[in-house]
């Protein structure tokens, strides 16, 4: 099984395409795979944003680097006991404007870092 975790090769306002995973707006991405992130399942909010139900999903599919996207306008904020639940498992986190982050996701799949990812592609 590969553990690698799945590249992104496009994004744009709206839109994100992922390797062997297809087209969609947002994903949660971990090593070995990935799939379309459903805001509603953690009640996950622009604001307070980025819940720890989030961040737990990729801790538990073994990402030792996390990469937060906060939308392509820096709408999505991240709430404290994420970053707390972050900083518990001592993982590297980044914490970017979308286009920024999913560059540095890719660098760190292609160093071949265990990383996973949460990814909004709109505001």
């Amino acid at each position: 099984m590969n553990h690698r975790s799945p590249l992104i090769t496009h994004v744009s306002w709206g839109r994100m395409v992922v390797e062997g995973l297809g087209e969609g707006k947002d994903f949660k991405l971990y090593p070995g795979g990935g799939r379309p992130w459903d805001w509603n399942e953690t009640g996950t909010r622009h604001s307070p944003g980025i819940q720890p139900a989030d961040v737990r999903e990729l801790l538990d599919r073994g990402s030792r680097a996390i990469v937060l996207s906060r939308g392509m306008r820096l709408v999505l904020q991240v709430c404290p006991e994420a970053l707390d639940e972050l900083a518990d498992e001592g993982v590297d986190v980044y914490i970017e404007e979308t286009t920024a982050a999913v560059t540095r996701y890719n660098a760190l799949v292609a160093a071949s870092v265990a990383v996973g990812g949460l990814f909004h592609s709109t505001c």
